[in-house]
């Protein structure tokens, strides 16, 4: 019994000694977490026309317009270019788009963005855009409000208009089927 109770020690001692044998490596939290925007926007609605899936960069005391100069392509969020599914045929802005997923990327203008879907996926940022490859691009309103938004978000009203906002800023773009 004492050489049972022995090895049996001595086995835990060993797997014990040894942590790094199952230690799996997680990278720590990305500090511009990754979120999705669907319409229709109610949870009870399993039928989805589309989802927007994008990481969300924070001001941290900065101006959006620091951020996302005029007249460049941004990624529309953070790290990896947003993209967009559509879940059937659709228009973007006034051009028919299929049923497929595309990257969303935007350039900021004083009173409107355009806003551009691009066929190529899994872009880092904007730094591999090419504009050869875009499907259409819409005109997107811009508005202010009051309030003011930390984190860059894009959310859709129950009409499928699609709203991004940051800051103060706030951009519309009207879906149709």
């Amino acid at each position: 019994m004492k050489l049972l109770k022995a090895s049996v020690f001595c086995l835990l001692v060993a797997f014990s000694a040894n942590t790094e044998m199952h230690a799996q490596k997680f990278s720590s939290l990305d500090k511009s977490p990754l979120d999705a925007a669907a319409y229709p926007a109610s949870s009870k609605v399993t039928n989805k026309t589309m989802k927007v899936i994008y990481s969300r960069p924070q001001l941290n005391n900065r101006e959006l317009y620091d951020l996302v100069p005029l007249g460049k392509v941004w990624r529309l969020g953070a790290n990896e270019s947003a993209e967009i599914t559509f879940y059937k045929d659709s228009h973007f802005g006034d051009t028919p788009v299929k049923a497929g997923t595309y990257s969303l990327f935007a350039i900021r203008e004083e009173k409107t963005w355009t806003l551009i879907l691009n066929k190529d996926l899994n872009a880092w940022g904007a730094y591999s855009y090419n504009p050869d490859n875009d499907i259409a691009r819409a005109k997107g309103l811009v508005s202010i409000d009051a309030e003011s938004i930390e984190a860059f978000s894009i959310a859709f009203d129950e009409e499928g208009t699609m709203y991004l906002a940051w800051g103060t800023t706030r951009v519309s773009l009207p879906f149709k089927s």
